[in-house]
């Protein structure tokens, strides 16, 4: 099935598979969402302890997801620029 998934800067095909595999299937999925959630339910999901990168990638993808192309931040559209940055949908998990 196809998907703009793949549109999204740093989303690849092992990308759009571990969103699928979460039940991201589309961008419009992503608004709204926590990716430090979205990271915590793939490493769940694969069973293992997944590269921070995957979370940098995460806040990226729900950035542009959320953002009108005309508003977002370019250095914003690298995942890598997200090392040190907590998306506004993040929150502490442990307070939950």
């Amino acid at each position: 099935m196809p998907t703009d998934l793949i549109k999204l800067p740093g989303i690849g095909k092992k990308m759009v598979l571990m969103l699928n595999e979460i039940g991201i299937e589309e961008v419009a999925d992503l608004r709204g969402k926590n990716p430090l959630e979205l990271y915590e339910d793939t490493c769940d999901k694969r069973g293992e302890r997944m590269d921070p990168c995957v979370l940098y990638t995460y806040r990226c993808a729900v950035y542009v997801a959320e953002t009108d192309e005309a508003e977002q931040d370019v250095d914003l559209r690298k995942w890598w620029n997200w090392k040190d940055k907590q998306h506004t949908n993040e929150r502490n998990l442990k307070n939950e």
